[in-house]
Formats: C-alpha cells, sequence, structure tokens
C-alpha cells in the first residue's frame, strides 16, 4: 500500500469524537455490561487459560534489556526480617515493557500520527512525568468481555507462519467461516501466527532482523466494520520483516491506537488458548485483561485469561 492510500485509509477508520471530545476510552466503549452478560455465558467447563508468555527475566535475540527479579529476603537467613519470629521470603521486579518479550497493552497513548494520538490530544500531553490523557488507567477496571481466537496456523495446515509473512483479510474471513466464529462488536480479537510454535521448535530469534508475521493493512477496515474492542497477536501485530512504508512504519499499531481507540496487546502466548479451542470446537470463549493501575502510563505487563 501507498503512503496516500494508507493517509485515506486512517481517516475513514477515524473514531475521533465518536464517544465525545473528552474520551480517552476508545472502542472499550463497544464493550457494554449487556455484552458483558452474554460473554459470561459462555462459560461451561470452568478451565481457565493463561495467555502470557513467562516473566521475560532472560537476554535473548527478542529481548535485549530483560526484566528484573531478584530477592529482597529469603528462607536461607529468615531471622533478616528485624521482626522477632516473622519468617518470611520477598522479592523485587522491574521491566520495560514495551518490546517484543512481554505479553503487555498498549495504552491509546503509546504511538502517536503527526502529532496527535486518539481522539485528537496532542503528543506533548504524554510528558516526562506521564500522559495527561490517554493513559491505562482507561482500562483500570480491567476489561471483561467475550474473545475470539483465529488461528490462522491452522487455516493454512501449519505449524507457524514464517517471520515477514503477511495475514490478508481474505484469511481473516476465511478462519472465520472454518471455525464457525463471527467476529462481533465489543469483542477481543485475537489473531494466532504460531510464533510460540516456532520459537519452541527453533529456537528464539531478532525480530528486528529476521522479522515477525502480522497483519497486512488491508484488515484494517474489516477490523473497524467490525467493531472490535481489542487486538491481541502472538506477535507485534504489525508484520516485520520488508522495508517499512514510508510515513506508516506500523500501521496496524498508528490506525488501531491512534484512528480507532483499540488497545493493542502485544506477545501474547496463543498456544495453549488454540489447543483448549480445538479440543472443544469453539474459537469464542470469556475473556478477561486487567491492567495494573498506574497513573498516566502507557500501557501494563498483562497476564489475559481464557475462560471455557
Amino acid at each position: 500500500m501507498t503512503p496516500e492510500a494508507l493517509e485515506r485509509l486512517f481517516e475513514s477508520v477515524k473514531n475521533w469524537g465518536r464517544w465525545g471530545p473528552d474520551d480517552e476510552r476508545g472502542a472499550l466503549n463497544y464493550i457494554t455490561n449487556e455484552k458483558r452478560v452474554a460473554a459470561a455465558r459462555l462459560v461451561r467447563d470452568g478451565e481457565a487459560v493463561s495467555c502470557s508468555l513467562e516473566f521475560p527475566v532472560l537476554p535473548g535475540p527478542d529481548n535485549p534489556t530483560p526484566a528484573q527479579h531478584h530477592m529482597v529476603m529469603a528462607g536461607d537467613a529468615p531471622e533478616a526480617s528485624g521482626v522477632p519470629h516473622l519468617e518470611t521470603a520477598l522479592d523485587y521486579i522491574g521491566i520495560a515493557f514495551h518490546g517484543m518479550a512481554t505479553s503487555h497493552i498498549d495504552a491509546l497513548c503509546h504511538v502517536f500520527v503527526r502529532g496527535r494520538m486518539y481522539n485528537g490530544f496532542p503528543a506533548a500531553d504524554v510528558k516526562s512525568t506521564g500522559a495527561l490523557h490517554n493513559s491505562i488507567m482507561a482500562a483500570r477496571d480491567g476489561i471483561v468481555t467475550r474473545g475470539v481466537l483465529l488461528d490462522v496456523p491452522r487455516l493454512r495446515g501449519v505449524p507457524w507462519l514464517e517471520p515477514g509473512t503477511m495475514i490478508e483479510r481474505a484469511e481473516l474471513e476465511a478462519a472465520e467461516r472454518a471455525q464457525r466464529v463471527s467476529v462481533a462488536e465489543g469483542d477481543v480479537l485475537l489473531v494466532g501466527t504460531g510464533r510460540d510454535a516456532r520459537r519452541a521448535a527453533l529456537g528464539t530469534w531478532d525480530p528486528l532482523g529476521v522479522g515477525l508475521a502480522g497483519l497486512h493493512p488491508n484488515t484494517i477496515p474489516f477490523l473497524h466494520e467490525r467493531r472490535i474492542a481489542v487486538l491481541g497477536t502472538d506477535c507485534f501485530s504489525d508484520p516485520m520483516g520488508d522495508p517499512p512504508i514510508e510515513a506508516w512504519p506500523v500501521p496496524i499499531h498508528q490506525c488501531c491506537l491512534v484512528a480507532m481507540g483499540v488497545h493493542l496487546i502485544d506477545n501474547l502466548e496463543l498456544g495453549r488458548l488454540a489447543t483448549a479451542c480445538s479440543v472443544r470446537g469453539r474459537w469464542e470463549f470469556l475473556f478477561s485483561v486487567a491492567p495494573l493501575r498506574i497513573e498516566r502510563a502507557t500501557g501494563s505487563p498483562v497476564n489475559p485469561v481464557a475462560i471455557f
């Protein structure tokens, strides 16, 4: 797609002003109380499936800034608490969660287009002290709704998609038909590429150098028309590997976060979920995401859970 085509596409899917000039929730507004109640009715056997990667403390090609986890107090010196007879263990964690190794949600202040973020707020409103608008606190009460997984490797009959592969709109629609499910308003749409299976078989790789599978820009109208609330993938949503389009290096991020107000969840572990769906022959479930309540933050690590 040309830069001019993406410019037109960006303008055509804008939700700015749809929920008022001060709105910071974006497409989360599609999730109504009635939608949550309907999603809860999808729970039948009660099995819960985590869709998060492990806390990424080990450096690797996809994790140049690993998370920190160390003990503050441990069982080899329980008396160190300073409180008589109190034996305890304490630890510390720290993380720069944006990147390719941590399961995290992007707030609507994470990406800008021409100096603006969702609903027209200026990029300058994200200051050294944090975001004045569109922070992750828009999801402070959690995201609970119907989740739908579209398993593209299953559709193609392969264990994974090779880095750089682009998933087009027609393929998302074909996956819906094959799985007998339709993406609807207020859903969390999860798109699997088999990244976890490839990692297990071949080891980790550098996403910037080797690439990642992702969604073709022609899927953007599909996401807009279906009025999804959140988009999640086991990769980065945008494909990586080919030279970027001028002025549109990450069109899925730019159009979802900035134009539509659709929060993105990156680096999910969708292999376990795909197995659970395949066993049951159904690809819809109750889905819950609980970001940390961090004032002015551009996102949060998450451990999303699907419940069958």
